[in-house]
């Protein structure tokens, strides 16, 4: 008996070893990402289900809030300790660490995927660095829209659509004498950084908007644009309600599905909220552009990979990047996410009509970049400054405001 048990328990032992060993073998990546909410990490899901359908095993470091997310993966990266993949915006923060050297390239795995053929071609040049590809994007975002309760519209007695600033002014002086707040605002600076964009590209159109933000143009023209931007900005604050400071942009769109509020100017990621929510677009609620716009501010997200010394990462880098640009995850994440999937080879009949209308923006190029993507780290961080001091200053001076603005750029 004694000598049965023996074998028992090294048969036991030796299994172990091998599935411990077998564990090892499979590709593993630790995942750092600020995708927490209800939408969000629905849509990071699909990523997860279908590289764990592949044989990867998937380690999750999600941190509430981007810049607490990026905040901590400087940290670990100074600390030599960086995660096996990062969720984060194309744009100038990522093109800063390819340049230090800090990420693998995966051009081989764009390259037999031939993502050339099916991205757009500034969102290819966007992804590539020296002629390599470092990034693998998941999805676009167009941050110029406004969502609306069908609910809290139809109390108020509002049957259509806003297309002036002035309607829409008109519209939450409706829904004020409703009881119903009127904007659901997330008082935090990125939010009202988005919302100052919105505003930016309906007064001074898509050329304008290039002008100031990729040329820097300091024109009277631009003055003034910005100058007509801060006085609808700052016409807003009597319309929000005294809980807006520091509200979590998950917490605004709330405030719709409950029909607590009219409106909220946000990215179309908030449609995730809705959908977990079960609330249906063009039933429970609507979007529309900002009034008087032509156009779309839009943002990229993608995965990024730093380089960690481990072969056994790498592969599995390689592995999450060929499940990123698989073209029925595209699909499906973004009808968790709220986006529009960056491949154009794609089925888009299945996305909802707020998509679809993205889609036809994206489709026409009536879109503008978001500051992330043309502007330093910094800059951006300076920008946030601006609009949040105005914006909580209570500042009424949009002349002298607007002269200020372009110090941001320096």
């Amino acid at each position: 008996m004694k000598t049965m048990m023996k074998l028992f328990l090294a048969g036991v032992a030796f299994a172990g070893l091998f599935a411990s060993a077998h564990a090892e073998d499979k590709p593993t990546i630790e995942i750092m990402s600020s995708w927490t909410s209800g939408g969000e990490a629905a849509a990071l899901n699909v990523i997860k289900t279908e590289f764990e359908k592949r044989g990867g095993v998937w380690k999750d470091s999600s941190i509430a809030g981007f810049g607490a997310a990026d905040a901590a993966f400087q940290n670990r990266i100074v600390a030599g300790d960086a995660p096996g993949a990062k969720q984060g915006v194309i744009g100038l923060a990522a093109a800063d660490f390819v340049g230090q050297g800090l990420f693998n390239p995966i051009d081989d795995v764009a390259a037999a995927g031939k993502w050339a053929d099916v991205l757009p071609t500034s969102i290819h040049d966007l992804i590539s660095y020296d002629g390599k590809v470092y990034l693998a994007p998941t999805g676009a975002h167009g941050e110029s829209w406004v969502f609306y309760s069908k609910e809290a519209f139809g109390k108020a007695g509002i049957a259509e659509e806003p297309k002036t600033w002035d309607e829409f002014f008109d519209d939450f002086d409706k829904l004020k004498a409703a009881g119903i707040v009127p904007v659901a605002w997330g008082g935090q600076p990125w939010q009202q950084t988005k919302v100052f964009n919105m505003i930016l590209l309906s007064q001074v159109g898509i050329d304008g908007f290039l002008k100031i933000y990729v040329d820097k143009d300091k024109s009277q023209a631009s003055i003034d644009g910005v100058k007509k931007t801060l006085e609808i900005l700052g016409k807003l604050r009597g319309y929000v309600d005294a809980g807006a400071a520091g509200r979590n942009w998950n917490d605004a769109t709330a405030m719709l599905i409950t029909a607590k509020a009219g409106v909220q100017f946000m990215g179309d990621w908030a449609k995730g909220e809705f959908t977990v929510a079960g609330k249906e677009p063009g039933k429970d609620y609507g979007c529309m552009i900002v009034p008087e716009s032509k156009g779309m501010v839009y943002i990229a997200d993608s995965l990024w990979f730093p380089k960690t010394g481990n072969a056994a990462t790498d592969k599995a880098q390689k592995l999450l990047a060929e499940v990123v640009m698989d073209p029925a995850v595209q699909v499906q994440f973004a009808l968790k996410k709220g986006s529009v999937p960056m491949r154009t080879d794609v089925d888009k009949s299945k996305l909802d009509v707020c998509a679809q209308k993205g889609v036809e923006l994206m489709a026409s190029g009536a879109i503008v970049p978001d500051q992330a993507i043309v502007l330093t780290p910094q800059q951006v961080g300076a920008l946030d400054d601006f609009v949040d001091e105005y914006w909580s200053g209570g500042s009424n001076d949009a002349a002298s405001a607007a002269e200020n603005f372009f110090a941001v750029f320096e």
